[in-house]
């Protein structure tokens, strides 16, 4: 496990500018030390039938917010790969799921993890898809539990208790429910 992760922190990002455009690479754990460079990644949300979304709690050894709940699946695309590729990719490895995946907006973000000193500074790719019956089968290594909740109740309960959750899923969330069309 602890050597999966460390492979993880040696991957390439592709670093971009405020427009997304790409202006190099770097791994993942040089673009996330403080105070983070800008780099491409991309958040997954997957709605069910009755419009609830599958959130994730981030297993503990998660570099960056570890055991906050976060959407579906995140993470990075390699240098010149399209970001629904790589959240395919992903999506398989963490909750072995495959989902027909949309890209319905991008957004940056910076956040601060004061559990661990690394920090987000991502142009951030949002990715929708629709899954039916099949229950998720998760990898304990990337997340610690998972839920489906309904948006509404979701929302609620974010601002109740923000600290549970990363600093991303609101607009996340915001942007994947305005676009999901059931």
């Amino acid at each position: 496990m602890t050597e999966k992760l460390a492979d993880r922190e040696t991957m390439l990002v592709e670093l971009v500018d405020d427009s997304g455009t790409a202006i190099g690479a770097s791994s993942v754990a040089d673009a996330h030390r403080p105070p983070g460079t800008l780099h491409r990644a991309f958040s997954v949300l997957l709605f069910d039938r009755r419009g609830h979304v599958l959130l994730q709690q981030r297993a503990a050894v998660k570099t960056r917010f570890p055991l906050q709940w976060a959407n579906t699946c995140c993470g990075h695309p390699t240098p010149g790969q399209p970001a629904t590729e790589a959240a395919g990719i992903r999506l398989g490895e963490e909750f072995g799921m495959t989902a027909e995946l949309t890209e319905v907006d991008a957004f940056t973000y910076r956040a601060g993890d004061e559990t661990t000193g690394r920090v987000e500074y991502e142009y951030d790719h949002v990715l929708i898809g629709e899954v039916g019956d099949l229950p998720p089968r998760p990898d304990p290594a990337e997340i610690a539990c998972w839920a489906w909740i309904s948006p509404t109740t979701l929302r609620a309960d974010m601002t109740e208790n923000p600290a549970k959750y990363t600093p991303w899923l609101a607009e996340v969330l915001a942007i994947a429910t305005a676009a999901h069309r059931p």
